[in-house]
């Protein structure tokens, strides 16, 4: 049977002074929403996400793929560098979508997850220790999440890392984290994948690990919908 399509909006939040681009796709009876929060230089566009997304989406759960930076904002960064590890602005951009999310129809009644890459993995923890209540799973990709050492044991949401077997100073990064939360947690090491899991097989391997984690955990009404449940 062939894959039902799944048509993507262009949507744009306003987070805090700033008004963000993303790319929001709604299947049918969806049973969660997943945030992605780019980081390093990365975009809504980037393919390696996007790719995940097409997982997550065939799998019953809505995507937001949005730009944490303004357009200004990117070129500045791609001259310096500098705005991709400012975690506290890339976090309080995860929290305004993530606020968004939550009060904005038809994604209210939806349960919300993260997906980060790099230092973008950094962001959505610290956004997921400040939206306890909300965010119901973190799932990192090659990420950074020892950025956000300081946050994790306020971190309440299920959080899966994923790194490549041969991404050796990010595993160590990663154990670290690892030891630091106090949620459900996992570290999978992919084997034969560096950073940008290029490698044959090794990003189907990711899109695969994030469905089962995200569907796992996001199967469960939103605190909006359960709310509603009880009145």
């Amino acid at each position: 049977m062939p894959a039902t399509p799944i048509h993507e909006h262009l949507v744009r939040v306003k987070t805090g002074s700033a008004e963000l681009e993303g790319n929001l796709s709604l299947p049918a009876a969806a049973t969660g929403i997943v945030l992605f929060a780019h980081g390093s230089g990365s975009s809504r566009h980037s393919p390696r996400n996007r790719y995940v997304a097409r997982v997550l989406q065939q799998g019953g759960l809505a995507t937001l793929l949005m730009d944490l930076l303004t357009a200004p904002e990117d070129r500045e960064d791609e001259r310096t560098g500098r705005l991709r590890f400012n975690i506290g602005l890339l976090a309080e951009r995860v929290v305004g979508a993530t606020d968004w999310l939550a009060q904005n129809s038809p994604t209210s009644q939806l349960r919300i997850g993260y997906f980060g890459a790099s230092t973008g993995a950094a962001a959505a923890l610290v956004a997921a220790a400040e939206r306890p209540q909300t965010v119901g799973a973190v799932v990192s990709r090659g990420g950074r999440p020892d950025l956000a050492i300081p946050v994790l044991d306020r971190v309440k949401a299920p959080t899966l890392l994923i790194v490549g077997g041969l991404d050796l100073a990010v595993i160590e990064m990663n154990r670290e984290a690892l030891a630091h939360l106090t949620v459900q947690k996992r570290l999978e090491i992919v084997p034969g994948a560096t950073h940008l899991f290029e490698e044959k097989g090794t990003l189907d391997e990711v899109a695969r690990l994030a469905q089962e984690w995200l569907a796992a955990h996001l199967g469960t009404p939103g605190p909006q919908q359960s709310r509603k449940s009880a009145n």
